[in-house]
Parts: C-alpha cells; structure tokens; sequence
C-alpha cells in the first residue's frame, strides 16, 4: 500500500525507462505496480500510464502523461551522501547518458529531473553556530558544481 505523500513525475512516454534507470541506481528499490492504458485513453490501449515504484524505500509514482508537462528546476531530488564515495557514484551515474551538471551539487538527469547530490556532512558545516567557519563552507560550496568534500572540510577548517 502506498504512503500518504509521494512525489509523482510526470513524462511525456518515456516513464517506464526512467523508473528502471532510477531503480538500477538506489538500493532497496523496486517496481511495485504497473497500470495500463486502456481503450478508453487517452494513451495508447496497453501503454504503460502509470508506475508505483520506489527508490531507498521511499515511495514514487511516474506517469505517462504526454508532452504537456515537463521538470523545471524548481522541484528537485536531493540524495544525502555519507561520504565523497557515494557523491561521485550519485553524480556520475546519474550524469550517465545525457544528464548535465549545473552549480552547488545539481544536476539534470537525461529525463530533466534535477537532482541535488551533496555529503550530509555540508548541513552540519553551514549550520554551525559557529557562522566564520559556516561561512567559509558556504563560500567554498558557492564555487563548486560536483562537491568535493575534502575541500568542503579544508575550507571549513580555515
């Protein structure tokens, strides 16, 4: 049974192979539903319309819904790295086949979606109480589009 709340992405006809590129990328995830169109449309009678599925546990939805709509950056995913390992693996292999890097952790994957790729440690370090130290993660964070987190840190450390 779905949760409450889920994020629904909205593709013109492609949703099926986006939502196996996602699931290949996170662990636990999964389809778990498939629903057709049928002939009363508006899709092509046995298309694929829509797609329950999720990624790391979290629950998703995707629809086949026509080129009416497409992902802007407004609305992003955010994956929460614990180490520069899992950024580089997130960012590459969502990079993979057509995606482009933008500023301060962001990407577009070759879908369009916008993703935020960043190490959990980067919320502790712009949080601080401490707002010189804060300040200089900011800065350092400012001037990257892939973090690195050894520089986040030396930045950070003064």
């Amino acid at each position: 049974m779905a949760k409450p709340i889920a994020p629904c992405l909205w593709f013109d006809s492609n949703a099926e192979e986006a939502v196996k590129f996602y699931c290949s990328i996170f662990k636990d995830s999964e389809i778990v539903a498939i629903d057709r169109y049928t002939e009363l449309g508006p899709g092509p009678e046995g298309s694929i319309m829509f797609i329950e599925f999720m990624l790391n546990g979290q629950d998703f939805q995707a629809i086949n819904g026509g080129p009416e709509f497409t992902f802007s950056e407004a609305i992003s995913l955010s994956v929460v790295c614990a180490d520069q390992e899992e950024v580089d693996y997130y960012w590459d292999t969502l990079l993979a086949g057509g995606g482009k890097p933008s500023q301060c952790g962001w990407l577009t994957d070759r879908f369009g979606l916008s993703w935020q790729v960043y190490p959990a440690v980067l919320n502790e370090m712009i949080r601080d109480s401490d707002r010189v130290k804060a300040n200089k993660a900011l800065k350092a964070m400012f001037q990257m589009v892939k973090f690195d987190v050894a520089q986040l840190q030396k930045a950070y450390d003064g």
